[in-house]
């Protein structure tokens, strides 16, 4: 009995939709199963989707009346980008490597520095100080010989505060001896470490290569995986996910050195200690948004306050005037209303990310769930069409074109 032609066309279009389900399935299962090496090729994906503006502005010009060639932009911009980390080497990594070492040895001057003394003048320091204020503490003065042992309500606390200081020190000297007895494995271990971070590194940007010459070809092929009744929603759910990104990723790095730049400036300006060192802590932290720039801004307030209490609060109002600069005015510009996201998601994907994967995890992050986000609004607003959002109106739009008068007779 022959079928009726709908039911034949509904018939050969499920079949296709089962197909193309099956095969995306395909994709996601490969992706699952090989979760473990997925990272990489997640990170070339996104260092591909970093440069492909410069990629297009640099085929765009045109060399002896031809346009330059995709793999010669790529390679410009990786030309561009080992001279600048050959200039960051010798300009800055000398300053960072005499900061690290003025740090080693203030520590180990302020280690040697904790006597039952100097502890005790810290305690009356401390009295003082409380004591202006209101609170009448008495601190401990047992543990410095010839001194009174006057029972206290923290009469422990320097009792406990020393005795931890000694075994700091000693669990300090022992780590010290055991790594000592094992330079060779230690040295074997630290230069795999770097060998393998380069071979990652060049890894990455050979695949991330291969993604940005092929952009064409992949998205071409991936849009042969879609049904083509589906297409104009698909490249809409594309341009919506390609504003998440486009803020998340190119405006988050955009940022990061804006923030890093300013760190370094404010730092050098108020002749804080350690200046270079707390600058790139502060650049590569602002990677991962709202933790990565508490973590980064304590030490800096610290090591400042150690100096001052008046030196601290204005590093804190420096601070505090670069974030407040990036939320009402860089991210607005940079990002665009369209790529922000709650800062709850945003807090809830980060925490979600280092649980999964660690530090490379909270990095992914927010990129992530950008996609998701922009994913998830895309089909809210299928389900609800009334909460589409709403065309933006021309500013010059064009004449209606009127039909033409009827020929006289």
């Amino acid at each position: 009995m022959l079928q009726p032609p709908e039911a034949s066309v509904l018939s050969e279009r499920r079949k296709r939709l089962i197909i193309l389900a099956c095969l995306w399935g395909a994709i996601a299962l490969v992706l699952v199963t090989f979760r473990s090496v997925v990272m990489p090729f997640a990170g070339a994906a996104l260092i591909a989707y970093l440069v492909q503006p410069f990629v297009a502005r640099i085929t765009r010009l045109r060399v002896a009346g031809r346009q330059v060639p995709r793999w010669v932009a790529i390679l410009l911009i990786y030309a561009v980008f080992f001279v600048g980390m050959y200039l960051f080497f010798i300009a800055l990594v000398p300053q960072l490597y005499r900061e690290l070492a003025r740090i080693s040895r203030d520590a180990i001057t302020f280690a040697n520095s904790l006597t039952p003394e100097y502890l005790q003048t810290l305690a009356h320091r401390a009295e003082e100080w409380l004591g202006g204020y209101g609170i009448p503490i008495a601190l401990s003065n047992r543990g410095v010989e010839g001194a009174d042992d006057v029972p206290s309500p923290s009469l422990s606390f320097a009792v406990d505060l020393a005795q931890l200081l000694k075994d700091m020190v000693a669990r300090a000297s022992g780590l010290a001896r055991e790594n000592l007895g094992n330079i060779v494995g230690i040295s074997r271990s630290i230069i795999g470490g770097v060998l393998a971070g380069v071979f990652s590194l060049f890894f990455i940007l050979m695949v991330a290569a291969f993604f940005s010459i092929d952009a064409q070809a992949i998205r071409h092929y991936f849009g042969t995986l879609i049904p083509p009744e589906y297409a104009s929603d698909a490249r809409v759910l594309l341009e919506r996910i390609d504003r998440s990104l486009s803020g998340v990723v190119r405006g988050q790095v955009t940022i990061c050195v804006v923030n890093g730049t300013l760190t370094a400036i404010g730092l050098l300006i108020f002749g804080v200690k350690f200046a270079f060192l707390l600058a790139t802590i502060a650049t590569f932290f602002s990677l991962i948004p709202i933790f990565g720039t508490i973590i980064s801004s304590v030490p800096i307030v610290l090591i400042a306050m150690a100096d001052g209490f008046n030196k601290g609060l204005i590093i804190l109002a420096w601070i505090c005037g670069i974030h407040a600069l990036e939320a009402y005015f860089l991210n607005p510009k940079i990002m665009g209303q369209a790529a922000r996201i709650h800062p709850v998601i945003v807090a809830f994907s980060l925490i979600a990310g280092e649980r999964l994967y660690g530090l490379v995890g909270a990095l992914f992050a927010v990129p992530i769930a950008a996609i998701f986000v922009a994913c998830f609004d895309f089909a809210r607003t299928k389900a609800q069409p009334a909460l589409a959002e709403p065309a933006v109106p021309e500013e010059n739009p064009a004449p209606a074109v009127q039909p033409a008068p009827p020929p006289a007779p």
